[in-house]
């Protein structure tokens, strides 16, 4: 694959500098990619897979940690492993790593959850944030016993957030609403630091629960500029409720010292993908109540001949997994070019990943940081 040319690295970089989190594959890993939708029906368990094995996904904690990351996302999801009791046995297996615990309202009542944040919070020295996930798609809610429709959903989020802030910063909490009902509801002693919130969402109903609630506002990895208008919305809904909200993009990499490597791996990763399986995804993308997911599947259309969609993004991965579908492919210069680009549109927090995630942890960390940090980003 011939790589588009590049972009240039002069652009303006926000004011903040940006911060790096890196993945823990709750759901396996590989030199294949491995995935899938929510709703399907199995997980893509490709030749050499590695199951999440609590050694496995701790040598990951441990090199990322080592290697300077400001935090881990612990996903969730049928297929993946329980974020917090991930997140609960893999901090003491670290020193200043922080993990992003991604959970689902509805699931846990918000007085509960805000209860099991505080604790953590206290247990790890302040290293725990919050990734709320509102939840997609039907059948991957039901599994779980919640039959609350798509909008409903991001309603009742907003009203859980509330309780559980409220919980956070005040003394005792009554609240009514169309969802939740506590009284009197409080915890031993409040989490300090809060926990950040960071929170996702492509469809109407999404974006102002995240101007009245996020910290850390989070999205796939869609060329820059359509990246760029989809947060510029939320940053105005925020600046109307006197909010200001920090911009983070889910993205994977693979990065090596020359162009030439790194398409050749994004290649041989493609190559391990059947028509079937990849038609399979594509049909089930499609139709996914998620506008994330269904902006991620426009992005390939199931097609394998056009998947540089931007120079040095690649939408390959999303062609069979779920969630965030595209990669920066290219040289650490290359890479680190289109980082500076998504930073001087706004975007300060990067949560990367890649197959295996225990390798593609050190390419980036060695390659690309380094020159993030000489122009002045990380």
């Amino acid at each position: 694959m011939t790589a588009l040319t590049t972009s240039t690295s002069s652009v303006p970089a926000s004011a903040a500098s940006a911060r790096f989190h890196w993945f823990l594959p709750t759901a396996g890993d590989g030199r294949s990619i491995v995935g899938a939708s929510h709703a399907s029906a199995q997980l893509t368990e490709p030749a050499g897979y590695r199951p999440p094995t609590r050694r496995y996904l701790a040598e990951i904690a441990r090199a990322a940690d080592r290697l300077g990351y400001e935090g881990v996302l612990t996903p969730t999801g049928t297929w993946c492993e329980d974020a917090w009791l991930t997140a609960s046995a893999l901090l003491a297996e670290t020193e200043r790593l922080k993990f992003l615990v991604a959970f689902r309202p509805g699931l846990v009542p918000p007085t509960l959850a805000a209860q099991q944040a505080a604790t953590l919070q206290r247990f790890s020295g302040g290293r725990v944030l919050l990734n709320i996930v509102s939840g997609g798609d039907d059948l991957e809610q039901r599994r779980f016993g919640d039959w609350v429709g798509h909008d409903e959903r991001y309603a009742r989020t907003g009203e859980f957030l509330h309780i559980v802030r409220s919980v956070w910063t005040q003394e005792s909490v009554d609240f009514t609403g169309d969802f939740y009902e506590v009284a009197d509801a409080r915890v031993s002693a409040p989490p300090n630091p809060l926990p950040q919130i960071y929170f996702g969402g492509s469809s109407a109903p999404a974006l102002p629960i995240a101007a009245d609630h996020a910290d850390v506002y989070l999205t796939w990895g869609e060329p820059p500029q359509a990246a760029a208008a989809k947060i510029e919305t939320v940053r105005a809904l925020a600046r109307q409720r006197g909010r200001t909200v920090r911009f983070g993009i889910r993205l994977h990499t693979i990065s090596r010292d020359t162009s030439e490597a790194a398409w050749a791996v994004a290649d041989e990763l493609l190559a391990t993908l059947s028509p079937e399986q990849i038609a399979i995804a594509t049909q089930l993308h499609a139709k996914s109540e998620s506008e994330g997911q269904r902006r991620m599947t426009a992005l390939h259309g199931g097609r394998t001949d056009r998947l540089e969609i931007y120079p040095n993004l690649w939408a390959g991965v999303g062609l069979v997994r779920g969630g965030a579908g595209t990669a920066l492919v290219g040289s650490h210069e290359e890479v680190a070019n289109l980082i500076l680009e998504y930073h001087g549109v706004g975007f300060d927090e990067f949560i990367l990943s890649g197959y295996p995630h225990l390798e593609e942890a050190y390419w980036f960390a060695e390659g690309v940081l380094p020159i993030l940090r000489r122009k002045g980003v990380a």
